[in-house]
């Protein structure tokens, strides 16, 4: 059975679903199961048929994090190999020009909650929990902790990490972890409305917006407006710029250069 699945039905909407399907295992994500995830993204990443990815998790959790036997069974360089192949999937997460939306429906604990704290946007059920509880095994969040602490406020991400706590849904609004709540019912639609939208805009245009305004972060205001400014300058003279602002101007829907 494949540990991570991509259906492509809804590329004609330019949306793409990626599935981690490893139930039985609470979606615990192995090297395996990182390396296969890796592949899939940078896969859809250079394929260019999509302009959004919505991950979900099959079975009733998101993802319970690391396989903690594998931790456990493996020496320092196998648990280093499960850490860098784990940078490389967040980091293609990153830098994909997709937008990657996490449709959370159960619980997404240690490295399946800093999977939803990288994803790019996240729509959770209200039955969704999310927790950083490492602190409890003796095996600290560290790097839960790069992507939590970058989603929430400092505080927050602080008492999530040092006490093991759930947060529920709700609160993962409130703090800024996921975007938006719904019923459980309510949740694949309301990811797929949200995709839809996200998705009827130029690839290129989402690409170069995600990249840089990631890259942004990091800078003091006045660096980050100096960059922001040249991205800006360059993307106006980009094709997709020209026609969205022709078809605003004009008073018509623009024809996105990766329509055709």
């Amino acid at each position: 059975m494949e540990k991570v699945t991509y259906d492509a039905q809804r590329e004609h909407e330019r949306i793409g679903i990626v599935t981690l399907n490893h139930p039985e295992k609470r979606n615990a994500l192995s090297t395996e199961m990182l390396r296969d995830l890796d592949e899939v993204l940078k896969t859809i990443a250079a394929e260019g048929k999509v302009n959004v990815v919505v991950l979900r998790g099959a079975g009733t959790v998101f993802s319970s994090g690391h396989d903690l036997k594998e931790v456990r069974e493996g020496g320092t360089p196998e648990i280093l190999k499960l850490f860098r192949v784990c940078e490389d999937a967040f980091g293609t997460i990153r830098r994909m020009p997709q937008v990657v939306i996490a449709e959370v429906h159960g619980i997404a604990t240690a490295a399946g909650c800093q999977l939803v704290a990288a994803a790019d946007l996240a729509v959770a059920a209200t039955a969704a929990k999310f927790a950083t509880p490492g602190v409890k095994i003796g095996f600290f969040c560290t790097t839960p902790s790069v992507f939590l602490g970058r989603a929430v406020p400092r505080k927050k991400a602080a008492e999530m990490l040092f006490t093991g706590d759930y947060m529920s849904a709700e609160d993962a609004e409130r703090f800024g972890l996921v975007n938006r709540v719904v019923p459980p019912d309510a949740l694949v639609e309301e990811t797929l409305r949200l995709a839809r939208q996200v998705a009827a805009y130029s690839l290129a245009t989402l690409g170069q917006g995600k990249a840089a305004f990631y890259r942004q972060l990091s800078m003091d205001d006045a660096a980050a407006l100096a960059f922001a400014t040249q991205v800006m300058v360059g993307e106006a003279g980009l094709p997709d710029a020209k026609e969205g602002i022709a078809a605003f101007l004009e008073k018509r829907q623009p024809a996105w250069s990766d329509r055709s």
